[in-house]
């Protein structure tokens, strides 16, 4: 009990020190709790990213979704659509969140592909914004605002 009356004591004699400061006392707990609401941080959900080949093997693509990845964030922050064709030279075509498709020859980090999965001749992908129409030609891609980009072994289009 004597233990308890010094605690009290001190601690009044700290409050006390500091209201003559000019500080406010420390916010105790009220009988019904604490209704101050609680700022949980917010944490960032990352997105998967998708691939697909076609059955030559030559050409393949990467979907990113708007906000990236863990490891990758597209630079305007997605969504993204890359896709490789291999021969008859390295070309990486690029549909980001807007504007035209581009087309890279200069590639750093050539990776294309993966062994699947395969989009057979005939089907379509989609995803975000982007669909692609895959034929014995080549690839097809589209954003949802008409701008595209088209790879083969023998062409080569992006707008």
């Amino acid at each position: 009990m004597k233990f308890f009356a010094v605690c009290l004591l001190a601690v009044l004699s700290m409050t006390h020190q500091v209201l003559a400061d000019g500080a406010p006392p420390p916010r105790l707990p009220t009988v019904e709790g604490d209704k101050t609401p609680v700022t949980v941080p917010e944490t960032k959900t990352f997105g998967r990213q998708e691939e697909f080949v076609l059955p030559s093997g030559n050409i393949g693509c990467i979907y990113t979704p708007e906000g990236g990845t863990q490891v990758y964030q597209p630079a305007d922050g997605g969504p993204e659509l890359a896709c490789d064709r291999v021969e008859p030279s390295y070309v990486r075509a690029t549909l980001s969140r807007k504007g035209a498709a581009t087309l890279a020859k200069n590639v750093g980090d050539p990776s294309c592909c993966s062994a699947g999965p395969v989009l057979d001749y005939g089907q379509t992908w989609a995803a975000g914004p982007f669909s692609c129409l895959s034929t014995r030609t080549g690839l097809a891609c589209e954003r949802n605002d008409g701008h595209s980009f088209f790879l083969s072994r023998k062409r080569l289009a992006a707008n």
